[in-house]
């Protein structure tokens, strides 16, 4: 082809940035579920519940400590840059000061209320592991926001090093080794606050060599006002994510004990692997619509939003039918036999998951036109669900209710943020190609789910194999693929020297005349 529209070109860079989040995302989620693995293997369920109850309490410290700062400062680099570049060190210094001031008052707090904390969620180690991991959150703050400095500057390969692998890594080889020692539970605790401790150093040093940090601290009382009022949506709209994604934790601690967290957190990590491109994919996203929205190019931005989705679904689809069909396999694959009694609560979770994953990148979408509080809006409406629904479900259902509660949660915020997007717009992404993707995807998946078959883990990916390669074919002959799929396919060629002209020869005759 001679040359590509301008919706070709930012699917190229979508795709681009796509990879290179892709691979630092992979490898964290890798990381995090060695560890992860590890953990719930070595130490009981009880204790790998008590981890997990541990690290939610201060994921959620993290997400008050950071004041919305690891979104609101990138804007505001990129905007001093242009506008006001001999203000830039002021405001990371700013921003710096109040998270990291932020983060010190959060991590005493934490240590302060762990004695009653542990109570209400029924375990007896929470007093003594939130103490130990509290000292964590300083230097896990200033990691985030030394990554966010660097997005700011239009740079990527900080988040990849500092954020997705040095942490994770770190963190895993320090409890290997205390492992292969003999050491006890609370060893992990100060494996992941000494993993966190040298990766903001490592961080710390290596944004000075670049410099990307001022040689001095200035702080502005007008510029923390402006970071603040920006920032602050941007924080509840965090908390609130953290609330749909770990209420259902916290609540079964509250009703049960960590034992039946433990139990449940078996499934939980699974399900949270299905919204993986989706994530990848919107990193260079929403700069990309934004530009489309701003100039006026409405059906720009449709185009990009429905090819993006279909995209994602397409490479997602294997994910979840081996979850969604076998998540028996798939939970004793990574956590071990003693936690398979959470195949149902995996099943739902998939669900709720693949819904969010369905719906595409509406949430971004909003944030590109001007409406991002759209996303905290559908994120309140799915808290309350959330909540309401645990506090109905936990106590007759136990994990299987928690599951509900949680994918219904993401239904809520994703139909609030499709209708939103299409009340301003008319932008929804259920063009005639993704529906001919979306529609036998789902019935070959739920057609799979009826059989019922049950034969360990080969069998699993055997049939996994089978069905995603009948789906392809499939999808094929219902002439889903656009000529940016063969745009896409050539710049890949033209990346890496690899001939894909089989491939773009088969795409071509299985064009579709619409989108």
């Amino acid at each position: 082809m001679s040359g590509l529209d301008e919706t070709g070109k930012a699917l190229q860079k979508v795709a681009r940035g796509m990879g290179i989040v892709l691979v630092g995302t992979v490898i964290s989620m890798f990381l995090t579920f060695l560890s992860r693995t590890l953990i719930a293997r070595y130490f009981d369920r009880y204790q790998y519940g008590s981890f997990t109850l541990t690290m939610t309490v201060l994921s959620i410290a993290m997400m008050v400590a950071l004041l919305g700062l690891q979104s609101g400062l990138p804007r505001e680099i990129s905007r001093y840059l242009k506008e006001k570049r001999e203000e830039v060190p002021t405001l990371i210094s700013t921003g710096l000061t109040m998270a990291v001031t932020a983060s010190v008052v959060m991590a005493v707090v934490t240590a302060y209320l762990s004695p009653h904390i542990a109570p209400l969620l029924n375990d007896r180690y929470l007093s003594e592991t939130l103490r130990l991991a509290a000292p964590a959150l300083p230097f896990m703050v200033l990691t985030m926001l030394l990554v966010a400095i660097s997005r700011g500057h239009g740079r990527v390969r900080e988040n990849l090093y500092y954020r997705n692998i040095l942490p994770p890594l770190l963190f895993f080889l320090i409890l290997i080794t205390g492992i292969l020692l003999g050491f006890g539970f609370t060893f992990v605790f100060i494996a992941y606050v000494t993993a966190q401790l040298l990766s903001s150093g490592i961080a710390t040093m290596g944004m000075i060599r670049l410099g990307l940090l001022p040689r001095r601290l200035h702080f502005s009382a007008r510029l923390a006002r402006e970071l603040f009022l920006f920032s602050f949506p941007l924080m509840l709209t965090g908390i609130l994510d953290y609330v749909m994604g770990w209420t259902d934790s916290l609540m079964l601690g509250y009703y049960f004990n960590p034992d039946v967290v433990g139990l449940y957190n078996g499934a939980a990590p699974i399900a949270r692997l299905l919204p993986l491109f989706l994530n990848s994919m919107g990193f260079l996203y929403m700069p990309i619509a934004t530009a489309f929205f701003t100039s006026g190019d409405i059906d720009g931005l449709r185009k990009l939003y429905r090819t993006t989705t279909r995209w994602v679904f397409i490479l997602t689809f294997p994910v979840f039918l081996f979850v969604f069909v076998f998540p028996e396999s798939a939970i004793n694959f990574f956590f071990g036999p003693k936690y398979t009694d959470a195949a149902t609560a995996l099943r739902i979770l998939s669900a709720g998951f693949m819904f969010h994953v369905m719906m595409g990148l509406n949430g971004m979408s909003l944030i590109a036109i001007g409406e991002p509080s759209a996303n905290l809006t559908g994120n309140l409406f799915a808290a309350a669900a959330n909540v309401a629904l645990n506090i109905i479900l936990i106590p007759l259902y136990g994990i299987e209710g928690a599951a509900v509660a949680t994918a219904v949660s993401y239904v809520t915020a994703n139909l609030y943020r499709t209708w939103w997007l299409h009340r301003k717009t008319g932008i929804h992404p259920f063009g005639g190609n993704y529906l001919k993707t979306l529609l036998p995807g789902l019935g070959l998946i739920g057609g799979t789910a009826l059989l019922g078959i049950d034969g360990g883990l080969i069998i699993a990916a055997a049939v996994t194999i089978a069905v995603y390669a009948g789906y392809v074919i499939l999808i094929l002959l219902l002439r889903t693929a656009e000529k940016e799929d063969i745009e896409l396919i050539e710049a890949v060629e033209a990346r890496t020297g690899v001939n894909l002209g089989p491939v773009k020869r088969l795409l071509s005759r299985f064009l579709s005349g619409t989108n």
